[in-house]
């Protein structure tokens, strides 16, 4: 018996049934064609929304309803006939309840897409059947990979249009699955589909009877998802600090937060980060009510048998794995605003509920996705680019390793001028080919009011 299941109640198992995934191809590939027919198949569209859509293809001079409208709702999206934005939508089934992302296809909105799969499990990639797999089908394969999603789809979509060919989809299925396989990605399955006409997406084609796998709603609802928190390192970063003062609970001191992965019991020694200090739990409270344990991903409210002194951006660590906290941050970036970032550039970085100011000592390499080679010593990072970042913060930080934990392993950098969010960090190596040499980095001096 694992971890989870001793310390989970069976009520609560339910809330494990949540997948997130995402979608990804090029222009024109039926990203949100094939969301709509999921969504439409799968009983998941409201009358209102269906008749919305209805009306939108009509005014564009369709004799049938554009599915894809059903994601693509920003008017410039509708106009232009392509994703802009990422759409998300929540829809269940009797088997699983989803989170989907439905992201643009344009090498210029790659950040977009980084935004969409940056919390996903599992990551649909569509390819066209006459086009095969392009650069920008490697292009989302590798940032799939970079971002550690656990589990990719390809979907080679248009089936319909080369006659359902199974030599066809066998030859893209194999190139595909040979590229992921050699960035890492740990599971990939292949998917025969025609997104217009519905062929293996919600129900089993008729026109491909020499596929026998799953179809894509089939493989959403069945692909396995849910870990054992108890495999993880206890993460508790403090969000706020309760203290109700009142007659009832006159010493009550609890420190509210999300547990970002691992579990907590009454009894556990934790630290404190950056700090150092220990203590033990002394109670959790989970909905007004006391329980006694805790799990990735609860909100709860964490009492501890000592007073000490923690306020939000703290970490609480299970003592027996206690990150290191570090002023010296390695990471992988992807760059989201259309200003860049350089050299010298003084930053806020936001790591889980703490903000430190941080400079910005080198950019060792600029990422080129179609090949996964390496621009040394790029000197910027613009809009959409991938990069290596050595960055010095005032304050020490307890990063995880991004390959270790994709929630305490992430940051954010934030203008400080305008609050304005800059750059997606992952800490670590995320491709094995990407280390650099920090001790080689010459960073900039520092200025007064930084104290870097």
């Amino acid at each position: 018996m694992t971890i989870s299941e001793q310390a989970v109640p069976a009520e609560q198992t339910a809330a494990t049934s949540l997948l997130r995934f995402a979608t990804a191809g090029s222009v024109d590939d039926g990203k949100s064609t094939l969301v709509g027919r999921l969504l439409h198949d799968s009983k998941s569209v409201l009358a209102d929304q269906l008749e919305a859509v209805e009306h939108a293809s009509r005014s564009r001079g369709a004799a049938a309803p554009d599915l894809a409208l059903l994601t693509d709702g920003l008017r410039a999206e509708r106009e232009q006939g392509i994703t802009i934005d990422v759409a998300y939508r929540y829809f269940a089934t009797p088997r699983r309840r989803f989170i989907l992302a439905d992201t643009p296809g344009h090498v210029q909105y790659t950040r977009n897409m980084v935004t969409g799969a940056s919390t996903a499990e599992l990551a649909v990639v569509l390819v066209d059947a006459r086009n095969g797999v392009v650069e920008q089908t490697r292009r989302h394969a590798a940032v799939a990979a970079l971002l550690r999603v656990p589990h990719v789809v390809l979907a080679v979509n248009k089936m319909d249009l080369v006659d359902y060919a199974e030599p066809v989809f066998a030859a893209i299925a194999e190139e595909f699955t040979a590229y992921a396989a050699s960035l890492g990605v740990p599971e990939i399955s292949a998917i025969p589909i025609s997104a217009l006409a519905g062929d293996n997406v919600v129900t089993a084609s008729a026109n491909m009877d020499w596929y026998g796998g799953p179809t894509v709603l089939e493989h959403l609802e069945t692909v396995p998802v849910v870990s054992d928190p108890g495999d993880d390192p206890a993460r508790f970063p403090v969000q706020y600090v309760i203290r109700p003062q009142t007659a009832e609970h006159p010493d009550y001191r609890g420190y509210a937060g999300q547990l970002a992965s691992g579990v907590l019991r009454v009894g556990d020694a934790v630290t404190v980060l950056p700090s150092g200090r220990t203590s033990t739990v002394h109670a959790i409270d989970a909905l007004g009510e006391a329980v006694d344990v805790a799990w990735a991903p609860q909100s709860v409210t964490l009492r501890l048998a000592d007073d000490l002194d923690i306020s939000r951006g703290d970490l609480l660590v299970g003592s027996a794995d206690v990150p290191a906290p570090t002023r010296d941050v390695e990471a992988t970036v992807c760059h989201v605003a259309d200003r860049p970032l350089t050299v010298g550039a003084r930053v806020l970085l936001k790591h889980t509920t703490r903000t430190v100011k941080a400079i910005v000592r080198d950019i060792p390499s600029r990422l080129t996705l179609a090949d996964l080679s390496q621009h040394p010593a790029p000197g910027e990072l613009a809009a959409n680019d991938i990069g290596r970042v050595v960055l010095r913060t005032a304050e020490p930080l307890a990063l995880d390793a991004y390959a270790e934990s994709r929630r305490t392993g992430s940051f954010l950098l934030i203008d400080p001028a305008d609050g304005t969010t800059l750059t997606a960090g992952m800490a670590g190596t995320a491709f094995a080919d990407t280390a650099v040499d920090a001790a080689a980095a010459a960073g900039p001096g520092d200025d007064e009011g930084w104290d870097l």
